[in-house]
C-alpha cells in the first residue's frame, strides 16, 4: 500500500488508521467534518472535496458513522422507531459511504489492486441478529452492506483487481462506543486499526463484495 484515502479521519477509529497506514510506509491523505467540511449527506460537499483530490489512491477507506444521530438513541423497542431518526441514520450510514464511493471510485486505479472499505457493525448482518432493537441503525448497517456489494459486482467490470468491502472493527475504545460497549468486550482503537489494515492486507479479488470482522472471519448477511 502506497497512498491511502482515509474519510472520517479525525474521529477515534478513523485517525488510528490514518496513524497506522502511515506507520506501514503509506502516503494518507486525511479528510474528515472537523478539518475539511466534508459532510457525506451533502453530495455537493462529497463532490467538491473529492473532486479536488488525485488519485491514484490503493485503498480509501471510509471510516464514518454514528450511531446517535441528531439526539436520536437506538432504540430499545420498535414503539420508539421515528420517521426523522430512521432518515437521519440511512443519511449518515448508508447513503453517505454511497456518496463517498461514487465520487472517489476514480481515484482507485484500474491497472492494480485496490480496496474501497467502509465500517460496518455486526449488528447490521440479519443472521447474526438475535436480540432486536437498535432498528434504524441495524437497518442503516444492512443497507450499507446491500450497497457494497453491489458496488462492488460493478467495480469488477471497471477495476479488474479492485476489491470493495464491509468491515466490522469490534467494539472500539471511542466516544462513539462509551455509554452503549455494555457488557462487550472491548478494544484500543490503536488495536483496532492495526487489525483492520491486516484484514485489508489479506483480502483477495474474490473477496470483493464480502462482510467481514476485525479477524477476516465473514459475517453472515
Amino acid at each position: 500500500m502506497e497512498r491511502a484515502l482515509i474519510i472520517g479521519a479525525s474521529g477515534g477509529i478513523g485517525s488510528a488508521i490514518a496513524q497506522e497506514a502511515e506507520q506501514r510506509g503509506a502516503e494518507v491523505t486525511r479528510i474528515s467534518r472537523t478539518q475539511d467540511g466534508l459532510d457525506v449527506t451533502d453530495e455537493a460537499s462529497v463532490e467538491q472535496i473529492l473532486g479536488a483530490l488525485e488519485g491514484p489512491f490503493d485503498l480509501i477507506f471510509v471510516a464514518t458513522g454514528a450511531l446517535v444521530v441528531n439526539g436520536h438513541e437506538p432504540e430499545k423497542a420498535f414503539s420508539s422507531v421515528t420517521f426523522d431518526g430512521f432518515a437521519d441514520q440511512f443519511a449518515v450510514n448508508a447513503i453517505g459511504p454511497a456518496l463517498v464511493l461514487k465520487h472517489s471510485l476514480r481515484l482507485l486505479p484500474k491497472d492494480r489492486r485496490s480496496v474501497f472499505a467502509a465500517l460496518s457493525a455486526r449488528v447490521g448482518s440479519i443472521g447474526d441478529n438475535k436480540i432486536g432493537g437498535w432498528h434504524a441503525y441495524r437497518a442503516a448497517k444492512a443497507a450499507l452492506n446491500q450497497i457494497l456489494h453491489g458496488a462492488a459486482i460493478e467495480m469488477r467490470r471497471t477495476h479488474k483487481q479492485g476489491i470493495c468491502v464491509a468491515l466490522h472493527p469490534g467494539t472500539v475504545e471511542t466516544p462513539f462506543t462509551a455509554e452503549y460497549a455494555g457488557r462487550h468486550k472491548t478494544v484500543s482503537a490503536g488495536q483496532a486499526a492495526a487489525d483492520l489494515l491486516d484484514v485489508v492486507a489479506d483480502l483477495s479479488v474474490q473477496s470483493s463484495g464480502g462482510f467481514y470482522d476485525y479477524s477476516g472471519a465473514e459475517i453472515p448477511w
